[in-house]
């Protein structure tokens, strides 16, 4: 049996673009792919993020926010930023660790701009949505070019 490829999702906080890619790996793509997700801050789990995921079947409200040195005696495979910050600020890895940047809007900054919670959750939604369609394409995906929404 092939060992799983290893992949770590990270943002800044770890509280919601890179908790939704953990669990939709693990929901979508469990069978090939050991999921992670870290920040280089610990936010905790965003309420919103967790809301939407379950209306998408997809429960998140186990995972916890978790520090990116919490990975530091784990070979990872691959760690994919999620955001700009994070990718900006990603500490170094070993040679054998690929990092690519796949880039998605900020939910919660996102919402500053509605005052109604239905927009709001609309924000995460999208982001929800997009962060699926990219789940959907891996591990093939992996091995491409950058991608900076």
């Amino acid at each position: 049996m092939k060992e799983k490829l290893k992949v770590l999702f990270l943002c800044t906080g770890n509280s919601c673009r890179s908790q939704m890619a953990e669990g939709w790996t693990h929901h979508l793509k469990g069978d090939l792919i050991e999921a992670y997700s870290a920040g280089i801050e610990t936010h905790g789990l965003n309420p919103n993020a967790v809301k939407v995921m379950a209306e998408a079947g997809v429960n998140i409200s186990e995972q916890k926010s978790q520090h990116i040195d919490e990975f530091k005696d784990i070979k990872l495979d691959i760690i994919v930023t999620v955001c700009g910050h994070a990718h900006e600020n990603c500490p170094f890895f070993p040679a054998s660790c690929k990092v690519i940047h796949i880039g998605f809007g900020d939910p919660p900054k996102m919402a500053e701009e509605f005052s109604d919670i239905e927009a709001q959750l609309d924000c995460y939604r999208k982001v929800r949505d997009e962060i699926k369609k990219f789940v959907e394409t891996m591990p093939q995906s992996l091995n491409k070019e950058e991608k900076n929404d």
